[in-house]
Order: C-alpha cells, then structure tokens, then sequence
C-alpha cells in the first residue's frame, strides 16, 4: 500500500510540475531574472504549495503516526550554520545556472530534455563527491578524537 501511495503521490508532483511550468527552465529563469523581463508566475505557484502544505504540517505535528501507520519524523534543527549557508548557496546557484532543481529535472528526465539529463547527472556527481568529504570528515575526526583520548591528562 505505502509503494502504491508513493507512486501516486509522486506522479501528482510531476504533473503539478509540468502544469505549473517549473519543469521549464526557460520560465525558471524568467522568474528569478529580476532585473530583466521578470516573470512573476513561478510565485503564484509558489505561494499556493505553501497554502497547501502548511495546514498539512501543522495538521501532522500533532500526530504520532502517518495515515499510512509510519512515524512521524520532521527535521528539528532550527539553526542557521555555516553548512546550511553554504547548501542553500550551492542550490541557488544551481537553480541559476541551469533552471532545474532536483524535482522538475526529474521529471524533465522522463521528457527526454538533454538539459535535464546533464543536470541531474551533475546533481548525482555532487551528492557522490559530498558523501565522500563527509566520509573523510568524520574518519579525520575520528583519528583526531582517538589521538586525543590516548593522551596522558
């Protein structure tokens, strides 16, 4: 049953995507070209997925479960940090440049778009060289604390 909900729930996105015309990076771009021919459309759609999605979370926090029996888990951090600056950077530039973010290029894929295809390869390059750095951080640290518990007080 949660494979069939997904399916569903996933085919509405992209079709809400291709509707709204994210999947389109030309009108992405519109959008966020806001010294030149500026198109103010994308915030419309913008602006009805959170009439949409913050009564369902404020609905949500108060449930201990999903409808499907899952547990409900939402992200807790509240702080602002220098990784969460540096993401919200990377993906706005990201955004920028090619006119997708993860979703639409996705869907975009299944369109046959050649630009959406070198994204989202692009995108799975980035996620593989970032788990990587990750790795290496915490080995570092690991080494580093192990070092430092040796150590004679």
């Amino acid at each position: 049953m949660q494979n069939i909900v997904a399916l569903f729930v996933g085919l509405l996105f992209g079709i809400g995507l291709l509707l709204s015309g994210m999947t389109n990076p030309a009108k992405v771009l519109g959008f966020l070209d806001l010294a030149g021919q500026w198109d103010p459309s994308l915030a419309l759609v913008m602006v009805g997925a959170i009439a949409i999605a913050a009564p369902a979370f404020a609905w949500i926090k108060r449930r201990p479960r999903s409808m499907l029996g899952a547990p409900v888990a939402l992200p807790a951090a509240a702080t602002v940090n220098i990784r969460l600056i540096l993401g919200s950077l990377v993906f706005g530039v990201g955004w920028g440049l090619a006119g997708f973010c993860p979703g639409p290029a996705l869907v975009s894929t299944a369109t046959g778009q050649p630009g959406a295809w070198i994204f989202v390869a692009a995108m799975l390059a980035g996620m593989a060289i970032f788990s990587i750095i990750e790795r290496l951080l915490a080995q570092a640290r690991t080494s580093r604390n192990d070092l430092t518990a040796g150590r004679p007080g």
